[in-house]
């Protein structure tokens, strides 16, 4: 449904906003503990899911040809929220590790609740920046990432997901039939493998050697070194811990979320190594409301694979003959991951009602099932 608003204005931009306030919940957190350490996972995974259910689902589309200069508000979202980011996360490492009042327990959970606003928002905003063109938006990007120690998403996402997306050479896209736990102990060390074979590759194009200064990896180790230096310094061996705890759970919350977009979807096999274009049908949609004002448009992740170069308010939704469509938006769809029973139940049939939908002439499915270049299948 096409969209007649004014998506320049600033009440259209403003409940993106609502990302800001975890920010006020961190320190409100630090200052009385107790249930407030819980307050960033509840608004990040409880009070939009909420949301969503009176706000309901946004079908309509923006005009794609909107100019630049109106999407302002919504890219200031993004430029001003790693400063923002680091100083609250800066300030819990002082505080924290010397506070006589918390608990060790609140401590832990309190670095937990900052990893929730890091992975859900920070590395969300850090893949929005990373697609635009400006050094500044790339650069803060690196930053976001640094901040988290995953530095290497930046590579493995434009250089190795957005290539292979749905196929077996992307290490991202969940296999039918794996659930998150396995998942998510071979996108570890495979994500990372990953890039950084995509960055020799390009090198070697360049009759560089990997070791070349151009290769980002330098620039990667280097801002994650920075980043646990001041963790350090900030907070000494229990600050450095702390931090630690902050980027793996930021780390679990991006895969957690890599592993929904993208379940048990897959391109067809041309032959020869090749597949089919990436189409909206090769990621699951969710047009929920209020969970993609938080997560600034990621659930309209089938245009965003479609059309890769889009900033986050000019995505498009798709409907259900077009794009496979997600009952729930991000939040419920992740906690129902964590339970591989709940979630098979659920998600297999759709993975299979995709299929026949959209490839009625394959029969065989167990060489994608298994992450294996099928035999190619009828027509492409």
């Amino acid at each position: 449904m096409s969209d007649t608003s004014n998506i320049a204005s600033p009440l259209r931009a403003l409940p993106y906003f609502l990302s800001l306030g975890t920010v006020p919940l961190a320190f409100l957190a630090m200052g009385f503990g107790g249930l407030w350490v819980l307050a960033m996972p509840l608004y990040c995974w409880t009070l939009f899911s909420l949301l969503d259910a009176v706000t309901g689902l946004n079908q309509n589309n923006p005009a794609t040809d909107t100019p630049e200069d109106d999407l302002f508000l919504y890219q200031l979202l993004t430029l001003i929220w790693f400063p923002l980011q680091l100083f609250t996360l800066c300030f819990m490492l002082w505080f924290v590790p010397q506070d006589g009042q918390l608990n060790l327990l609140e401590k832990v959970f309190l670095f937990i609740g900052m990893g929730v606003m890091s992975g859900t928002i920070g590395i969300n905003y850090s893949h929005e920046l990373m697609h635009q063109k400006s050094k500044l938006e790339r650069w803060l990007a690196d930053l976001l990432l640094a901040s988290v120690l995953y530095s290497h998403f930046r590579s493995e996402h434009l250089k190795v997901h957005h290539l292979y997306v749905g196929t077996p050479r992307d290490a991202v896209t969940a296999r039918y039939n794996e659930n998150f736990h396995r998942f998510f102990l071979r996108v570890l060390p495979e994500s990372l493998f990953s890039a950084f074979r995509a960055e020799k590759a390009w090198l070697a194009r360049k009759s560089k050697p990997w070791f070349h200064p151009s290769n980002p990896f330098w620039r990667y180790w280097a801002l994650q070194g920075a980043m646990l230096l001041l963790a350090y310094a900030l907070g000494g061996w229990m600050g450095l811990l702390f931090f630690l705890i902050q980027a793996f759970t930021a780390i679990w919350q991006l895969e957690l979320t890599n592993y929904v977009e993208h379940y048990g979807l897959t391109r067809r096999h041309l032959g020869d190594g090749k597949y089919e274009h990436a189409l909206p049908r090769h990621s699951w949609n969710a047009p929920h409301r209020a969970t993609n004002w938080l997560l600034i448009n990621l659930q309209r992740h089938s245009d965003h694979h479609y059309k890769p170069d889009r900033r986050f308010p000019l995505l498009q939704t798709y409907p259900e003959d077009e794009a496979p469509q997600l009952p729930f938006g991000y939040p419920l769809m992740n906690a129902m991951a964590l339970i591989p029973p709940l979630w098979l139940r659920r998600m297999n049939p759709r993975v299979r009602a995709w299929r026949r939908q959209h490839y009625p002439d394959i029969t065989d499915w167990s060489d994608y099932n298994a992450g294996r270049n099928p035999m190619p299948v009828g027509a492409p």
